[in-house]
């Protein structure tokens, strides 16, 4: 059985800039050596990705803080986590919105010549980790799917626990 980890959105600006909070900043350490001491066979990394016409798009009326445009400082990984992440060659991916298709389809294409057992972390719990590992789960329905909740930092306290709870719910287990 092959393992997979995946460190979603572990971007400065949902770190300590425009959507920072403290509880992702205290999680980034335990992050960093998550991604150093993994002991498994491969390593992805989602960064949420927006164009200048953020306020525009639907996620942006919704959501209107401008946040994680491509090329800026925001949009930019935390600079241990890349580290971390260029230390064990890791894939990273690049998302328009909160779940990633294409990173179902690279986990998927992972699966196709042998089982996996995937553990994912990062930010934030309530919209974009829970996001991914719902539609994980769908995709490979048999495949263990683990959150690391020590990794992983909600908008609110409250909103990560409720996050933690449909997962649990969704048969994702909780490490």
């Amino acid at each position: 059985m092959k393992k997979v980890l995946i460190a979603i959105d572990l971007q400065n600006d949902f770190i300590d800039e425009a959507l920072g909070t403290k509880e992702a900043v205290d999680i980034v350490e335990a992050c960093v050596q998550k991604i150093r001491s993994y002991q498994g066979d491969f390593v992805f990394a989602t960064m949420d990705t927006h164009a200048e016409n953020y306020l525009e798009t639907a996620e942006g009326k919704h959501l209107p803080i401008v946040h994680c445009v491509k090329s800026t400082h925001g949009w930019q990984l935390n600079d241990r986590i890349q580290e971390a992440l260029q230390e064990v060659d890791a894939t990273i991916i690049e998302k328009p919105t909160f779940g990633s298709e294409q990173l179902v389809k690279e986990i998927k294409k992972l699966a196709e010549t042998e089982p996996l057992e995937i553990e994912i972390i990062g930010l934030c719990t309530d919209i974009c980790v829970v996001s991914n590992a719902l539609l994980l789960k769908a995709a490979l329905y048999e495949t263990p799917i683990y959150v690391d909740p020590s990794c992983c930092a909600g908008v609110t306290p409250e909103s990560h626990q409720a996050a933690l709870t449909t997962m649990k719910m969704c048969q994702i287990d909780l490490r």
